[in-house]
């Protein structure tokens, strides 16, 4: 048994002396000025798709390993080592040997000279929603077979492709977009800032130009088109596809055919007729802000609604006033729709907010930010046991918050991978001494730093803004707050909206305030977005998320609408 022990780990020790080198180049011809960057070695031993595309969360994700380069000149090899941040195999001399695709890409870093003093630097935002593998101007290689092993070749690779600009989605009879510079946003970043918008218009929009319409605002992740509406009948010839997520095959068959309904509902008589907007607001840090002022992403809240929202509701006709406004969304957009109802109250007359973000910290998804001192792991009394970041229907784990991080920490350093847990810290956190966000745990270890757990609660934990400020938001607030959430929910939200729930229920009891007169619903079993819809199943009523509100919306604005205001103009 020793000499066996021995005999492997010499094996061991000379397939790890004899791997082959990895080097990376690219063209004059490329770029004939140094580059900023992330350069992303991919390796895949799955031949479906090309490596950049097949890099995520889940158990299916291939190979990643990711190193920063800095004033990185044309023609110079770079050497990617050990040293680079590897997911989901953490070190490149540890892949086991075998015959692989291989791909690099370098996301590209501009340099922000931002209004706050701070110099950072950046992969802007290039019209494709902050996806590294898919933004205009990186850098890449064409996809090659390689072989990893002892005695195998040094492989050089060569950055001679280009990600391709992206078309833009032009306009048609029910969906426009609107674009515009952010002067707030400019003067934070130290450069140009935009902020653009997606407008569905209801039908007679250009026939009926007296009509002044209610603005509902749909927050999401970034979206270039109205996805679950379509002017045209279900592609007959579509080859049916597997949902993963909600176990359904032909599910894209289902897409196509609910967006169609989505499209006969919206042009039918006796539809309200009002203004559907999906905001784009991707920026250096994520493909979204959080719509929500931010130390380290800059103004925001303020720049949309002072600025975009303003300039949508001029452009196509739109009420304009706090009672004609509504906000809903998932996920993201949960969490953005009850913010911004709570940070401009008296903007909207109601948020409808499904599987929102961690509402309260103490459910930071599985970790208590203000007691626990580590994001990876429960301690107990001799094991520490790791913590979970993701399950499935049935409760498995999917993925482990520590590995979760090292996903992003692959993808990029202080901060820049482009994914969840980098924004929140973004968002929430303040600017650090280097210029990047404040960490809020150690990537390395998971520890917590508890004093800028601290800043989290007193700027963006929700329900702690709630308790603190009741007497004064209560009263904007009344009736405008309703909270869905599937129980079983993927990411663990639904915890922090029981403890949300535990306080709005307090409100309307002696020394508590005034009532909400909300609501708080929960989908017995369901996963990640369950949006209060009891009637279809999660795979379904996500998909009309533009006409499940509607109802609730127009008895909203016919009990609370200021005498004389607009409630017929609109109705046609």
């Amino acid at each position: 048994m020793r000499r066996f022990l021995l005999f492997a780990l010499v094996l061991g020790v000379f397939a790890r002396l004899s791997a082959q080198t990895f080097t990376v180049s690219f063209p004059a011809a490329r770029s004939a000025k140094p580059l900023d960057g992330r350069v992303l070695l991919l390796l895949s031993n799955d031949p479906g798709d090309e490596p950049r595309m097949q890099i995520d969360d889940t158990p299916r994700s291939q190979m990643v390993f990711g190193t920063t380069v800095d004033g990185w000149k044309p023609g110079t090899p770079l050497t990617v080592t050990d040293a680079a941040d590897g997911y989901p195999v953490r070190k490149l001399s540890d892949v086991p040997p075998g015959d692989y695709t291989v791909q690099v890409v370098l996301n590209l870093y501009e340099t922000f000279y931002r209004g706050n003093g701070t110099t950072v630097k950046m992969a802007p935002d290039r019209g494709e929603g902050q996806h590294w593998n898919l933004a205009p101007g990186n850098l890449m290689s064409k996809p090659r077979k390689i072989h990893i092993g002892p005695g195998a070749p040094a492989v050089s690779v060569q950055l001679d492709e280009v990600i391709p600009p992206i078309t833009p989605e032009p306009d048609t009879k029910y969906v426009r977009h609107i674009r515009i510079q952010s002067e707030l946003l400019t003067k934070f970043w130290g450069a140009p800032m935009f902020l653009s918008a997606i407008v569905m218009v209801p039908e007679g929009f250009d026939t009926h130009v007296d009509a002044r319409y209610p603005l509902m605002i749909f927050h999401d992740h970034f979206a270039s088109s109205f996805n679950d509406f379509r002017e045209t009948p279900p592609d007959a010839n579509l080859k049916p596809d597997y949902s993963e997520r909600f176990h359904l095959a032909g599910y894209n068959r289902i897409q196509q055919q609910e967006a169609y309904k989505n499209y006969q509902q919206w042009i039918a008589p006796g539809t309200p007729r009002v203004l559907i907007v999906k905001l784009q607001h991707a920026n250096p840090f994520y493909d979204d802000s959080y719509a929500v002022n931010s130390a380290n992403v800059g103004p925001y809240g303020d720049a949309i609604e002072t600025e975009l929202v303003p300039a949508i509701e001029q452009k196509f006709r739109g009420i304009g006033q706090g009672w004609a406004r509504f906000l809903y969304g998932g996920s993201t957009g949960g969490w953005e729709s009850i913010a911004v109802q709570m940070f401009y109250p008296e903007h909207y007359n109601g948020a409808f907010i499904a599987c929102p973000d961690p509402v309260d910290f103490h459910a930071y998804m599985t970790t208590n930010l203000y007691k626990d001192d580590n994001m990876f792991f429960l301690p107990g009394a001799n094991k520490r046991v790791e913590q979970p970041a993701m399950r499935d229907y049935l409760g498995h784990t999917l993925i482990s918050v520590r590995d979760n991080v090292a996903y992003e920490a692959a993808l990029g350093d202080h901060g820049r991978s482009g994914e969840q847990f980098d924004i929140w810290q973004a968002v929430f956190s303040p600017v650090g001494k280097d210029g990047y966000p404040q960490s809020i745990f150690d990537k390395q270890t998971g520890a917590i730093d508890h004093k800028t757990a601290e800043y989290w609660r007193q700027h963006y934990d929700l329900n702690a803004i709630l308790q603190r400020d009741w007497t004064k938001l209560g009263p904007k607030l009344q009736g405008k707050l309703h909270l869905y959430v599937g129980s079983d929910d993927t990411y663990f939200l639904n915890d922090a909206v029981y403890l949300m729930e535990d306080f709005l229920k307090q409100t309307g009891t002696p020394g508590h305030g005034v009532p909400y007169d909300g609501e708080v619903k929960y989908g017995p079993r369901a996963e990640h977005c369950w949006n209060g819809d009891p009637t279809k199943p999660n795979a379904y009523s996500r998909l009309h998320y533009n006409q499940m509100y509607l109802p609730q919306i127009i008895e909203r604005m016919e009990k609370t609408a200021p005498k004389g205001a607009d409630l017929t103009s609109w109705r046609y």
